[in-house]
């Protein structure tokens, strides 16, 4: 869920990357033996969903409670005030944080979350200026996007990420467990969202001259986009969950449809079997798929040099798998390569300014979740 790693992992300083080591106090962290990795923890959030990295190596976490932590350098961890009311509950909360391509000027940052509405709850898209300090605050916040079809349901999808070239914004929006809304052309659920910084509808989408959510579209038939992440060479990948089973790796094209809920490579929760994508059916089919599942959470393409032997591949964290994913990526295929049981519920993987690969664990139900830091073995 970071963007803006590739940039960063390039023109870091050597300063931020001393800055960027594991901090005094780090704690290993039990896990499975044979990881060709270390892990240390770096902090603990109540219920976190997300977090980003500030160019600097500071790192912004949000909490679906409706909380927004920064992490300072040293470990320290300050609230930040003037984050919207979120509707808390099930799935909902405050979800992801993106940090703006343009952050060393206009020190803006982005939020979705699921916002009250009468009817309802809603996903919804702010953007807001960080402001720093001993007291950091969020000011001048706007509202830039809501997904509308207010209402009940989970599966905000809610994730976030900047094109390329950092003049547009792609968010994913979940069906929000309704399932038929993911096919309606005119609702903006169970969709990817392709829109200007400032939450219009972007130029050049497949239907842009259309209007209202078909002008917003860029792909339909989703369920639960959880990650969105785009590769070197400029291919959008997002992960997605899927039903009972189905969990699947989408290279996500314009004006495609993926099929749900007509199609799927799991079953629905009931039992009741889903058609399998099948050549000729007119959907989009995954290029990779998990049965059972792994619940995938956050999605990161690594770009740094810490482990030169991944670069370009993709992380996935897995929630249900417990789990760390690598899978490589080549064009437009992709592949399953490790996956390393970690014994605990991942919810984010991040890349950070100095190249290590950084975990959020998964928290609720009394526990609170790590924030942790990979490095070479």
């Amino acid at each position: 869920m970071l963007p803006l790693v590739a940039l960063i992992s390039t023109a870091c300083s050597a300063s931020t990357t001393a800055a960027s080591e594991a901090q005094p106090g780090s704690a290993a962290v039990a896990v499975p033996d044979g990881l060709p990795f270390t892990v240390t923890e770096q902090g603990r959030f109540e219920a976190p969903f997300a977090f980003a990295f500030l160019p600097d190596g500071r790192i912004l976490v949000t909490e679906k409670t409706g909380k927004l932590k920064l992490r300072a350098i040293d470990g320290s961890v300050a609230e930040v005030s003037g984050v919207p009311a979120v509707a808390y509950g099930g799935q909902g909360g405050l979800l992801d944080v993106a940090i703006a391509p343009d952050f060393a000027t206009s020190h803006r940052i982005y939020l979705s979350y699921s916002e009250p509405r009468p009817t309802g709850s809603s996903l919804a898209l702010a953007r807001a200026v960080l402001k720093e300090g001993a007291a950091p605050s969020l000011e001048g916040l706007e509202v830039i996007f809501r997904a509308g079809s207010d209402g009940a349901g989970g599966q905000f999808g809610a994730n976030i990420a900047f094109s390329p070239d950092g003049k547009l914004l792609y968010l994913s929006s979940g069906e929000r467990q309704r399932f038929t809304p993911a096919q309606d052309p005119d609702q903006a659920l169970g969709k990817i969202l392709r829109l200007t910084l400032d939450g219009k509808p972007a130029p050049g989408n497949p239907d842009a001259a259309a209007g209202g959510v078909r002008a917003e579209t860029w792909s339909t038939g989703h369920r639960n986009p959880y990650g969105l992440a785009f590769a070197k060479d400029g291919r959008l990948w997002e992960i997605e969950m899927g039903p009972k089973g189905g969990d699947e790796v989408n290279l996500i094209l314009p004006g495609r449809n993926y099929g749900w809920p007509k199609v799927s490579n799991g079953d629905n929760y009931d039992g009741s079997p889903i058609p399998d994508h099948a050549p000729g059916d007119g959907f989009e089919a995954p290029k990779l798929f998990w049965n059972p599942s792994i619940s995938p959470g956050g999605l990161m393409i690594y770009s740094g040099g810490m482990f030169p032997a991944w670069q370009g591949s993709a992380f996935i964290a897995a929630l249900s798998g417990q789990a760390l994913i690598r899978v490589t990526l080549d064009g437009d295929r992709a592949g399953k390569a490790d996956q390393w049981d970690l014994g605990m519920r991942i919810r984010d993987v991040a890349q950070a300014p100095d190249g290590a690969i950084w975990l959020l664990q998964d928290g609720g139900k009394g526990v609170q979740g790590k924030l942790m830091r990979l490095a070479p073995r």
